[in-house]
């Protein structure tokens, strides 16, 4: 009888390590090398995140600045004023009742009534002409009526111009529609400068990517030759370019908000002096987060392309 090997009790077991453990491992030594290279070379990693932040601080700074535009366009769309100036033989209690009707419209927010002596006040203040106006004696303005609409504009523009007591309707919307067209090329012009801009990050990433591969060319052909995968082989570059998009976003980033505080002081005394609070709204952690990830999948995309093509020449030229 062949006698049975005992195996000792104490004796440790030792068990491979499973398919997914080893590609996470794998996963995490990419990364790891990955940003061990950049620290490596820091001279020239700095400079290829600095290309990489410009070209995307660029569009993104566009579209904060469009969008506080559209913000500010808001504002005065919100205070859409229609100026009714009545004719000279309206008085003012007529004026006053003449309010009262419109504001009893679902269309009308409020109705300001402003007297002949007021609007003669506002302009002795505002303009200096008070030699002139002594001169005319008798007051020429007429009452006013400062309606403000509820719904459409325009409509109840129109209707006020038919009441008998309306002289002069003032309601100018054109720089409005002029302003959203300007607003709307705007936005096109940053899409286009970000897609231009986009593909020159990608451009550099992918020719920072090149460079490394070239350093590593016999590495790689000796990890072929043992039967390693594309895959395999790719993964520390693509974290390499990943790595690069998401410092590029961070610089990027860093960039758009000094310049945002360094804009902020003069822009609010600026609106302070025309009675606005408006103020500017930079990124907020949402949108950072969103531009940190979409650099680093620009950096990822640009090192995988890159990455693809020399491993097929490689493969050829090793053939």
């Amino acid at each position: 009888m062949n006698a049975r090997k005992q195996v000792p009790a104490n004796t440790p077991v030792t068990r491979r390590p499973s398919r997914l453990a080893a590609w996470l491992d794998h996963h995490v030594f990419s990364l790891v090398a990955s940003l061990g290279r950049l620290a490596a070379k820091p001279w020239a990693a700095l400079l290829t995140i600095g290309v990489m932040a410009v070209a995307l601080a660029l569009p993104l700074g566009l579209w904060v600045m469009l969008g506080n535009a559209e913000r500010f366009v808001g504002d005065v769309q919100e205070a859409r004023r229609i100026d009714l100036f009545l004719k000279p033989g309206i008085d003012v209690d007529r004026a006053r009742a003449l309010a009262g009707e419109l504001q009893a419209r679902a269309d009308v927010a409020s109705v300001d009534v402003r007297t002949p002596e007021q609007g003669l006040a506002s302009l002795r203040g505002a303009s200096g002409l008070d030699e002139a106006l002594q001169v005319i004696g008798e007051n020429p303005l007429p009452s006013l009526l400062v309606v403000s609409p509820a719904g459409d504009e325009l409509a109840l523009a129109d209707t006020l111009r038919g009441l008998p007591e309306a002289d002069v309707v003032q309601h100018d919307a054109a720089w409005r529609e002029r302003l959203d067209g300007w607003l709307r090329f705007g936005t096109r012009f940053a899409w286009a400068l970000a897609v231009l801009l986009g593909v020159g990050a990608l451009l550099v990433v992918g020719n920072t990517v090149r460079l490394d591969i070239q350093q590593r060319r016999e590495e790689i052909s000796v990890l072929q030759q043992l039967g390693a995968t594309d895959g395999f082989i790719r993964r520390p570059f693509l974290y390499l370019g990943a790595c690069y998009g998401v410092l590029a976003g961070a610089v990027a980033l860093a960039v758009l908000t000094a310049v945002d505080w360094s804009l902020r002081p003069p822009l609010l005394a600026l609106a302070q002096s025309y009675g606005s609070d408006f103020t500017l709204q930079g990124f907020s952690l949402s949108h950072a987060a969103l531009v940190v990830v979409g650099a680093g999948a620009l950096g990822w995309l640009g090192a995988g392309l890159v990455t693809g093509q020399t491993l097929r020449q490689t493969r050829a030229t090793d053939t």
